[in-house]
């Protein structure tokens, strides 16, 4: 049945970033589509808050403090994870920071913030990941990209190089790991309503220039990130790899 094809059940997933917004979305949809879901986050007590919203709708999931920047902390917590809950089969790229500036005041310390957390933080995970997952033969890697990754705004500097440096390094993995049996895939968010872009809905400028921009004429709601989630974490996506699945609201395809 088609319905297999997108069947998560008894698979587990580790969500980075998802205590809120768009990793929290991703995690809740995984877990309904069947997975076993370990949350992420640095700090525990909003972990905790996360994975309690999740068991009040029902949802059952783990958790896992650590700071996905921290190497060592990362290869530890990876350990950890599989020795308590089995194999790693699904691994959600998720955890990421924005600063807004113009270009000229971004600071070195800025700078290495963002590219640390978005890009540093992203190999350095899937590397311990993909150590258990080579020799295991299969594995399905996500990592969240943006529109950013193919377009850029003003005042975003180091979040668009991060992003558009994330694009690449999907690619070069699906290139050295494919013969493994790894998919490695972007998903490519365009813009959405979270706690976090909440200061940009409300502004009344930005989001009619958004609607304007955005061919579908409106934010993006996180539920709408999950099927493409699934689908990326699923065996229907197994001959797709090194790919970023934009879901953007037509953003992308359009001037």
């Amino acid at each position: 049945m088609a319905s297999k094809l997108f069947d998560l059940t008894g698979r587990l997933a580790v969500v980075t970033g998802s205590s809120q917004g768009i990793g929290f979305g991703l995690a809740q949809g995984l877990a309904e589509a069947g997975a076993r879901v370990v949350l992420n986050g640095r700090n525990p007590e909003k972990l905790a808050a996360a994975v309690a919203r999740l068991a009040e709708r029902g949802v059952a999931v783990e958790q896992a403090a650590f700071d996905v920047a921290d190497p060592a902390a990362t290869e530890a917590a990876i350990s950890e994870i599989e020795a308590r809950l089995g194999p790693i089969a699904i691994l959600v790229n998720n955890a990421g920071i924005m600063r807004r500036m113009p270009s000229i005041e971004v600071t070195p310390e800025v700078w290495r913030e963002v590219l640390g957390t978005n890009v540093d933080a992203v190999f350095f995970t899937t590397q311990a990941v993909a150590r258990r997952m080579i020799p295991r033969g299969a594995g399905k890697i996500i990592n969240v990209c943006s529109v950013n990754s193919e377009l850029a705004r003003p005042t975003i500097a180091p979040y668009a190089t991060s992003k558009g440096a994330l694009r690449m390094m999907t690619r070069t993995l699906c290139a050295e790991w494919a013969k493994h049996g790894i998919q490695v895939n972007g998903l490519a968010p365009g813009y959405f309503e979270t706690e976090l872009t909440e200061p940009l809905v409300q502004d009344a400028a930005f989001t009619d220039w958004l609607c304007k921009r955005t061919p579908a004429g409106r934010w993006g709601k996180v539920e709408e990130l999950v099927g493409a989630a699934v689908f990326l974490a699923s065996p229907a996506s197994d001959f797709v790899n090194g790919h970023l699945l934009y879901v953007d609201g037509g953003m992308t395809a359009v001037l």
